[in-house]
């Protein structure tokens, strides 16, 4: 048919809360609307963001897999620019469907899923996150050394030159 795309869709959570099937086939139904073939879609994740978008602090992450002819790119591009549901996105070429992607769309697809509830502040931390029982402990200024006076604060500092190299000069 065409490429394989992976498409990154971050979409406006308040729309994800309200209906998740829903916000999920405004993106699958413009993917075919410009002649793509759904491959696989699912929710990846909800998160806090690093900076408000349109002004959302919280957005949910769309991973999808298509294929799509050449031309269609740059026309779905601009309706997914034009769409409030859809905060950012990203389009890139892949050379395959990594696998396991198929059944965790459809595991997303079967009757019996429900959407996770939204995650606590806490949980998401990104300190939680990578520091983990760290991220609780008070943090602790270094100690730094501080010149008795203030005489020669602003003096240039002169770097001492190796023994070898100064003679390599001379």
């Amino acid at each position: 048919m065409g490429n394989t795309y992976e498409g990154m869709f971050l979409l406006d959570n308040q729309v994800v809360r309200a209906d998740w099937n829903r916000a999920k086939s405004a993106v699958t139904e413009t993917l075919q609307k410009h002649g793509a073939k759904v491959l696989a879609a699912r929710r990846w994740d909800e998160r806090k963001l690093a900076y408000t978008i349109k002004g959302k602090t919280r957005g949910t992450y769309l991973l999808t897999y298509f294929e799509l002819g050449g031309n269609g790119v740059n026309e779905m591009r601009r309706d997914f620019e034009l769409d409030e549901r859809v905060l950012r996105y990203l389009v890139v070429r892949a050379d395959q469907v990594p696998a396991g992607e198929l059944e965790k769309s459809a595991e997303e697809s079967a009757a019996g899923f429900s959407v996770p509830p939204p995650p606590t502040e806490e949980s998401q931390s990104y300190e939680r996150l990578v520091f983990g029982d760290l991220a609780d402990r008070p943090i602790q200024e270094p100690s730094r050394h501080q010149p008795e006076s203030d005489e020669g604060a602003d003096a240039p500092v002169e770097a001492e030159v190796p023994q070898a190299a100064a003679a390599e000069e001379s």
